[in-house]
């Protein structure tokens, strides 16, 4: 074995080898054939979302452009800007150019297209659920090291407040947000005998940027370990964080408010609650209201899988000059534009060159594929990750779970 871990190098996935197999099948019966100059237009889009998603969170884009215009593969792409949210059985991105030159990439695109897009997806579902409420990705641990910071951007850009990763958020240009583990407790309680000293050596050795978040949960009640850390940390204490093993959590929400009912009859009513371990979308819906922060973790790294498909579209008839629609059985055949009427997810799919109707309000839809890509040269800049962010934030305050 030529590398320690079994993960791709960026040459493999720049030179295509990050494919299947019959994609370098298909490309050499097609050379073979004398058929490698037909020109495509392949579509990517979602027949289905997720079971009772109503939208979905167009992420990757900024990836599968890199690698394009790094090969410097010749094709046009056209996209929805990264952190679109939409519908099943809308076009998200069309590639445009001679099939076998971009035939090993489909594999690349889709597996960048689908991982971006299910974990922005879920974080998005996540933010709309807790509103103003904090929610940062503790997601690191849950997947393979390689793939860190690729989740961290995603869960960024689909609207989380924050990631713990170190790598990832250094990527991004954000501080990596985080608290304390267990074994912090637990390392101090064999030493001293005393595990609250590691809240006050916390205290003392952070920077002062570095949010004073206790976690409280490690030996005593929730309750009383609160009050402690409250006493010993005064007005310096930020929040306290309740990650309760689930062989002792019985009702969270009643340990969530008898902590903060403790605390805020003891005057400590500027100390924050962060509830973490196995959050879901269940469980925001039922802790909102009492708690001030959400680490969410599994649920977002491992989230409904958002299943998009590539399947060409059009093809160039040389003879006429003309695109030809066609496409395999099921699919609906031609080169299309979606358009939306703004603050809406009111949208419409027509062919590319047909006229939209006018919005409810007699306004212009907004035409939503724009060329990001010209023969293998970007033509448009991708925003930054907190613009994108920012983006998707705005959606979210018309878009319906």
């Amino acid at each position: 074995m030529d590398r320690l871990f079994y993960i791709a190098r960026d040459e493999e996935i720049i030179n295509g080898e990050a494919t299947d197999i019959y994609f370098l099948r298909t490309v050499d019966v097609l050379r073979a054939a004398g058929l490698d100059r037909v020109r495509v237009r392949a579509e990517f889009h979602v027949v289905n979302l997720p079971r009772n998603y109503r939208w979905a969170v167009f992420a990757g884009l900024k990836e599968v452009v890199n690698l394009t215009v790094t090969k410097e593969l010749p094709i046009t792409i056209y996209a929805m800007s990264e952190g679109t949210l939409f519908k099943a059985n809308e076009p998200i991105m069309v590639v445009e150019g001679n099939y076998v030159d971009f035939a090993v990439y489909e594999t690349a695109f889709l597996g960048i297209l689908r991982h971006y897009s299910s974990v922005a997806s879920k974080a998005a579902r996540i933010k709309k659920l807790a509103g103003d409420k904090s929610c940062v990705f503790f997601g690191a641990r849950v997947v393979h090291p390689a793939i860190q910071p690729m989740v961290d951007r995603a869960s960024y850009i689909g609207g989380c407040d924050g990631v713990a990763g170190v790598i990832g958020a250094r990527l991004m240009g954000i501080k990596p947000s985080g608290t304390m583990p267990h074994a912090l407790m637990i390392v101090f309680r064999h030493a001293t005998g005393d595990h609250t000293l590691a809240w006050a050596w916390f205290d003392k050795v952070m920077p002062s940027d570095v949010p004073r978040i206790v976690l409280v949960d490690t030996f005593f009640d929730e309750r009383e370990e609160s009050m402690i850390a409250a006493k010993l940390l005064g007005n310096r204490l930020y929040g306290v964080r309740l990650d309760t093993p689930s062989s002792r959590r019985g009702n969270m929400e009643a340990i969530a408010r008898e902590v903060r009912w403790t605390l805020d009859l003891a005057g400590y009513r500027n100390v924050k609650i962060l509830i973490s371990g196995g959050v879901d979308e269940e469980d925001v819906i039922r802790l909102r209201d009492v708690a001030d922060m959400f680490g969410v973790g599994t649920s977002i790294a491992f989230p409904p899988s958002v299943d998009i498909s590539m399947d060409i579209v059009e093809a160039y008839d040389e003879k006429s000059g003309r695109w030809v629609p066609i496409t395999k059985r099921g699919k609906l055949p031609g080169f299309k534009q979606v358009y939306r009427c703004r603050g809406t997810l009111n949208d419409q799919v027509v062919p590319w060159d047909a006229e939209p109707a006018p919005c409810p309000d007699g306004s212009k839809p907004v035409p939503l594929l724009r060329k990001f890509v010209d023969n293998g040269k970007a033509v448009e800049s991708i925003p930054n990750d907190r613009e994108i962010r920012d983006y998707v934030i705005e959606q979210l305050k018309y878009a319906e779970i």
